[in-house]
């Protein structure tokens, strides 16, 4: 059985920093992709990033492009999102995700090309 557990969140004032982390086990956790998303109040949920099942190719929402950093360390079997020069609008409650399918060889931006999630962990920023 599959268990994804976020870590990191919490309130820091615009501009500032957090970096989330994403535990994984359960199934072999550098065979695939792995993605971030997130969910505003009233929003459906949106991607954020992904990154591939080695870590040699990444995707980034244009919102979040140059701010934030998606990584993985497939030793420690978890998953980071490093995000920078926060914005109010970054708040949401953020997931990670893992694909459904391994060696996946190109971006996954939708929410149905996971098949498990964390149960999220919440970022605030106040302006």
């Amino acid at each position: 059985q599959v268990q994804l557990v976020e870590s990191g969140g919490g309130l820091v004032q615009a501009g500032g920093s957090l970096r989330l982390s994403c535990a994984a086990s359960g199934r072999t956790f550098g065979s695939y992709t792995m993605g971030w998303f997130r969910q505003a109040p009233a929003k459906e949920r949106e991607f954020v990033a992904c990154i591939s099942w080695n870590g040699g190719s990444t995707y980034y929402a244009d919102s979040v492009k140059g701010r934030f950093t998606i990584s993985r360390d497939n030793a420690k079997n978890t998953v980071y999102l490093e995000m920078n020069s926060l914005k109010p609008e970054d708040t949401a409650l953020y997931f990670c995700g893992q694909a459904r399918t391994s060696y996946g060889g190109r971006g996954y931006y939708t929410s149905s090309q996971y098949a498990y999630w964390g149960q999220g962990t919440q970022v605030t920023v106040s302006s």
